[in-house]
């Protein structure tokens, strides 16, 4: 066994390097801090946050889209956290932990007193009754139940200790322990069903409380008192300083950026490069951090008849010039994807030379597939034309830009492209029904194993990926102790992803938030989401 934190055997530095390998790229995007020579700091007020969208629910368990998750983190703890900066994990709800040698047995050892936001304890059953419950979430809970896959049992040892055990090896799991999708929610919560969850919301043990949700409106916070168990990373003891969060759904950009500017909210998300100019030096500061996890990608659909040549595939790949969607549409500092995973996703490997645009090259494949150009620019192949349904939805205000390039770059290529929006709260459901051709989006998360979740033909699948020799590299990676065997497998799964066309990566994600000068500490987590125990106004 290895226990954690100060008594790691040498042998097992490999696992360690695992878990705390996040490259140091990932700190080196612009600050995010908001910390000014503004005096101490000081308890009490509202800080009122525009996001752009609202999926509809309310649970952290079933939530992927960032709009939605700045506010759920605040109302969950997790067992352990990640930091941003080295990618260690640390304590938080469990104050230690051990591992078996083959890393199928977690043991986790709880910290006391902690309870939840209805005053019940936290307990190893409590533990139990959440990841009991995660395989019965549905297709909203895809995450979360990636995580907890091959789990064969979770056992109460004692109040505070709980031993989790999977049927194969799962060196990723500790790792997965930090995120949101598996905080820790009161045990009447995990007993209800995902629809309750979602609509109603649910108790967790953060420092913050869900008072209120409107949807397609607002998530309204308010602090718990007597609050005393938070992140080992956090620098305030005891309880947050604001007493309120308001996050408003503010769907139009121009609208939260001129809204941010006249004070009447403290901090926007999602800002893009049209209002970058607008927020430059005055009274707010622009704060980005690149996130890591598979970048903004088309998820192609795989069992379409038109995906399932290769050579399709491929066409689209070189057909789309990365470098023009970076220059027109996202914020300073974004880069081109260079493979399926972000730079600063640890075990990245460089795929760009697979990723450059190459229109000629485009059109050579789908001329020897056999797509011939008609009079109106559009290519056909025994009467039907080479017709694309893009599916998205508006969780960011740099998508609907993005994919007009997009549809541009494709028609000069021959290939004619239908875009089609699909309200936030209905495209996990999109996606599991399969009715697309393509749908463009993101997932951000602070470990390679993001693969896996996305396109192990064991999981979710959405997007129909065949059984190929990509299903062997993906399991193996999430078993491994060796972090040069990881490294290799991982880097041989970004290699047979883009390889074969299955997605197409187009660009990173580099989150970017307006916030108010007289907002302090709203800091970015390791997977660039917020944390607001320790924010304050002033």
């Amino acid at each position: 066994m290895i226990s954690h934190p100060d008594s790691r055997p040498t042998r097992w530095a490999a696992l360690a390097a695992l878990v705390t390998s996040s490259l140091l790229l990932s700190a080196c995007a612009s600050s995010g801090s908001s910390t000014s020579d503004s005096g101490p700091a000081r308890s009490g007020g509202t800080l009122t946050f525009a996001v752009g969208s609202d999926v509809g629910c309310v649970d952290p368990q079933q939530v992927g889209s960032n709009d939605t998750i700045y506010s759920l983190r605040q109302i969950v703890d997790s067992l352990t956290d990640q930091d941003p900066k080295t990618g260690k994990i640390v304590p938080w709800l469990a104050k230690s932990w051990d591992i078996s040698s083959d890393t199928t047995t977690f043991t986790f050892h709880l910290r006391s007193g902690v309870t939840f936001s209805d005053g019940t304890p936290l307990t190893a059953q409590v533990v139990k009754d959440n990841f009991d419950a995660v395989p019965k979430l549905g297709a909203l809970g895809s995450l979360a139940q990636g995580y907890l896959s091959g789990l064969d049992s979770t056992t109460v040892i004692d109040p505070l200790t709980v031993r989790v055990r999977f049927q194969q090896p799962n060196a990723q799991f500790l790792q997965a322990t930090s995120t949101h999708s598996l905080g820790i929610e009161s045990s009447a919560s995990a007993k209800q069903s995902p629809q309750e969850k979602c609509s109603k919301g649910v108790v967790g043990s953060g420092p913050f409380a869900l008072e209120s949700y409107v949807q397609n409106q607002s998530i309204t916070l308010t602090k718990r008192s007597k609050y005393a168990w938070g992140s080992s990373l956090w620098t305030k003891p005891g309880e947050a300083y604001l007493d309120k969060l308001v996050f408003k759904v503010v769907p139009e950009a121009g609208v939260r950026t001129g809204s941010l500017q006249s004070g009447q909210v403290d901090a926007i998300s999602s800002v893009g490069k049209a209002n970058e100019a607008a927020l430059t030096g005055g009274q707010v500061n622009l704060q980005g951090r690149a996130n890591p996890g598979a970048v903004f990608n088309l998820g192609l659909n795989n069992s379409r008849p038109l995906l399932k040549d290769v050579r399709v595939r491929q066409a689209l790949l070189f057909a789309i010039d990365r470098q023009q969607i970076v220059d027109t549409v996202f914020p300073t500092g974004t880069r081109a994807a260079t493979s399926i995973l972000a730079y600063t996703t640890p075990d990245y490997a460089d795929q760009g030379s697979d990723l450059a645009f190459d229109a000629a090259k485009a059109k050579s494949l789908l001329d020897s597939a056999g797509w011939k150009v008609g009079s109106d620019g559009i290519r056909s192949k025994n009467g039907t034309e080479l017709r694309l349904i893009v599916r998205w939805f508006a969780n960011a205000a740099t998508n609907q830009p993005t994919l007009e390039l997009i549809q541009q770059q494709f028609k000069a290529v021959g290939v004619d492209v239908v875009l089609k929006e699909t309200p936030t709260a209905q495209f996990a459901t999109m996606l599991q029904s399969g009715d697309f051709d393509a749908s463009w989006g993101n997932l951000t998360r602070a470990d390679p194993d993001i693969l896996r979740s996305q396109y192990s033909t064991e999981l979710a699948n959405f997007y129909h990926l065949p059984t190929s020799p990509l299903e062997e590299a993906l399991t193996q990676q999430a078993a491994t102790t060796d972090a040069a065997e990881r490294k290799e497998l991982v880097g041989r799964a970004q290699q047979l992803i883009v390889g074969n066309a299955y997605v197409i990566p187009v660009v990173e994600l580099q989150t970017q938030l307006g916030v108010s000068k007289k907002v302090h500490n709203l800091e970015f987590d390791a997977s660039s989401r917020i944390q607001l125990h320790d924010t304050w106004i002033g």
